[in-house]
């Protein structure tokens, strides 16, 4: 099956593409948000093919991904056909609702020519999806090829763009658990974060925009993961912190209420009960490394890629099946 999909959130589309059918990735000269092409920093098997607008127009397309509301026009006319009638269209929401939560309808609401696919039951559930059919893929991840030693008496944060976030990502919780132990921030916009913060570099280090299996491998040398973020769909780098083996540290808020288990760290809405946590597992190695095996289990369990790869491959036949 030839599957059109543009190169969006790298992670899910990483584990997107290793499926068992050949992604067609747009790319343009400039290489921007609607042509990126191939991931430069994520692993990406040869079935990710590059194709050019032009390209495409004597492509053949079994079903178009879309994962956001302009890629819909811009497919029709990058295709030359209508999509939804004449090629079938599922449409992937990765973001919990912004807006008049919960009212917030969904910009592809009461709609009968695609399927609506959440990432989270708990997106499914918040957004207003109207008449528009719906499901849910849960993530799945390409496992890390590290596990966690924990080495270091530090906690480490994946998050991006921390500081215009704000909220949203919990940054304004980070002093609380700087005090505990110094801090490592991996993700994109996050140099210059203490300072905005108003800590001390040995407080809080910023590792802005390191390549996935560096981070990864930095990432396993931290004692415990903080996950604070009060309003997300499901950080991917979550799952992939518990498939490392790190024991978790996170606000019981959106999905993470189901992705975390409480035997693989803390999950609470008291900031005080994590801040307990943590210091736990600074203190106790030991318990660390218990809760870090539980949280690796539960997420191999639950997010493994083989699930992830066969939830899609039914959903895509289905729906190529449904359209003929």
């Amino acid at each position: 099956m030839n599957v059109l999909v543009w190169h969006v959130h790298g992670s899910w589309t990483t584990s997107f593409v290793h499926g068992r059918h050949r992604y067609l990735v747009p790319v343009t000269p400039d290489r921007g948000p609607y042509g990126l092409g191939r991931a430069r920093t994520y692993p990406w098997p040869a079935s990710a093919v590059e194709v050019s607008p032009r390209e495409l127009r004597r492509t053949d397309v079994d079903l178009v991904v879309l994962q956001r509301p302009e890629e819909f026009d811009l497919a029709c006319d990058w295709l030359g056909r209508r999509v939804g009638r004449e090629v079938p269209a599922i449409y992937v929401e990765h973001n919990t609702p912004k807006g008049d939560v919960p009212n917030t309808r969904h910009p592809m609401a009461d709609r009968d020519d695609l399927l609506l696919t959440h990432v989270t039951g708990f997106n499914e559930l918040f957004w207003d999806n109207g008449a528009t059919r719906t499901a849910v893929v849960e993530h799945g991840v390409v496992a890390p090829a590290v596990e966690w030693t924990g080495e270091l008496d530090r906690l480490a944060v994946v998050v991006n763009e921390p500081v215009r976030r704000w909220r949203v990502t919990g940054t304004d919780l980070l002093p609380r658990f700087a005090e505990l132990a110094p801090l490592d921030v991996f993700g994109m916009g996050v140099t210059g974060l203490a300072d905005r913060l108003g800590l001390p570099a040995d407080r809080v280090t910023s590792h802005d925009d390191v390549p996935q299996e560096r981070m990864h491998a930095e990432l396993a040398r931290r004692r415990a993961y903080l996950h604070l973020c009060r309003w997300t769909s499901l950080g991917l780098s979550l799952v992939e912190a518990m498939t490392i083996g790190m024991p978790v540290v996170a606000l019981a808020a959106t999905e993470a209420v189901v992705a975390v288990p409480p035997e693989a760290g803390a999950l609470s809405t008291r900031v005080d009960d994590l801040l307990g946590a943590a210091r736990r597992f600074l203190d106790d190695p030991a318990a660390a490394a218990r809760a870090g095996a539980a949280a690796r289990r539960a997420a191999r369990d639950r997010y493994g890629l083989e699930r992830f790869l066969a939830d899609w491959d039914r959903l895509l036949e289905e729906e190529v099946c449904a359209s003929r």
